[in-house]
């Protein structure tokens, strides 16, 4: 009687435990969460990862070497078109305009030495005409012999010769003024040259010297960007920019968290071989301020709108034997049903699928496999 007692008990305890293991562990990890396929609107959008950087930037340099003085541009600072930069230490050329216009200086005074002394000579021209002329007289009436009035008329041509020197002394002069005055207008412009002035508005970015440095011919001294220049260079697969247009609005999430809006500027004529890959600039709508070159972004770029379609959650769509589809219930069992996938948006997929009841996948429960049995949540 005991013996009975014992073994009905066991029983009992067996099929406790086995009901408590059906209800408690073969249940739960053959329960899913079912969904169907619900008509809605979708937003088709391509994305793409890439990094701020400029379509132009601008290399400030020194034409002409020297000591870098009033220098005190920072990285980081705006600068307005035509601001001061730097100064390149020019004494020596100042020295030499300053020593050609004293030149210039000696050479007026003596163009007006030579202009009174022109005068004179003039003067004298003047009398010996008149000498010559009474002498002239007095030759032709046998008064005077031929050397006497050869004398004068000597005398006349000297005074004549020497009027003609001196007026082409102070042309000579003058014309010495007027080619000092155009190395002066060059030195001037070279001098010019010697105060450094930004190009354009905007930030700068590189700062290569410091102030007091001494430079050479055309060395780079700061790298100034416009803002209206930034753009996100990303890299998109071919296969799905071939929708992406010009001018398509996109929204732009920058790695410090920042979100704007922008729209496709540019796309390279020329695919990559390798990585199949087109390449694509995005603008903002308006440039953050401040701006990180080489920042890390996030592009979505708005392609299409699909209205009144059949969508399903991505997580639901799974591989199996090489095709891509979903797990469908029929009569509390599992089974694959393969899918074509018209779009992709917001962890959902657009498919041509109705009245269906569709299993999520659930990694921490059983695998399901073809004509496993279903327990829904």
């Amino acid at each position: 009687m005991n013996r009975f007692i014992k073994y009905g008990i066991g029983f009992v305890v067996v099929i406790i435990f086995g009901v408590v293991f059906y209800n408690k562990v073969f249940v739960p990890k053959h329960t899913f969460k079912i969904v169907t396929p619900k008509k809605s609107d979708m937003i088709i959008k391509v994305n793409g990862v890439g990094n701020v950087e400029s379509e132009n930037s601008y290399k400030v340099s020194a034409i002409y070497g020297g000591k870098i003085t009033d220098f005190n541009i920072k990285i980081g600072q705006f600068i307005n078109k035509g601001e001061l930069v730097a100064q390149i230490d020019s004494i020596d050329l100042k020295d030499k305009i300053d020593e050609i216009k004293k030149n210039i200086d000696v050479i007026e005074a003596n163009i007006k030495s030579l202009e009174i002394d022109k005068k004179s000579a003039y003067k004298d021209y003047l009398y010996q005409e008149e000498v010559l002329k009474k002498n002239r007289r007095l030759y032709h009436k046998k008064a005077i012999s031929e050397l006497e009035y050869k004398k004068y008329l000597t005398n006349r041509d000297i005074s004549k010769l020497k009027v003609n020197s001196l007026a082409k002394k102070i042309i000579s002069s003058k014309n010495q003024i007027m080619q000092l005055e155009a190395t002066i207008k060059g030195l001037e412009e070279r001098l010019k040259r010697y105060t450094i002035k930004a190009p354009v508005s905007g930030y700068v970015i590189k700062k290569y010297v410091s102030n007091y440095d001494v430079v050479g011919n055309y060395q780079p001294l700061i790298e100034i960007v416009n803002p209206k220049d930034i753009w996100i260079d990303t890299f998109i697969d071919t296969r799905l920019s071939s929708k992406v247009k010009i001018g398509q609005k996109t929204f732009i999430i920058l790695r410090s968290g920042l979100k704007k809006e922008g729209y496709v500027y540019k796309i390279n004529p020329v695919n990559n071989m390798v990585t199949n890959e087109r390449e694509i600039f995005i603008k903002f709508k308006q440039t953050p301020i401040p701006f990180y070159i080489n920042e890390q972004a996030n592009i979505n770029i708005k392609i299409n709108k699909l209205t009144d379609i059949v969508t399903i959650p991505a997580s639901a769509v799974v591989f199996y034997k090489q095709k891509q589809g979903v797990w469908i219930v029929k009569k509390h069992k599992a089974h694959f049903k393969p899918i074509e996938i018209i779009a992709h948006a917001n962890k959902k997929v657009a498919v041509n699928l109705s009245n269906v009841e569709i299993i999520m996948p659930n990694p921490k429960k059983k695998p399901l496999s073809e004509g496993m049995k279903i327990y829904y949540d």
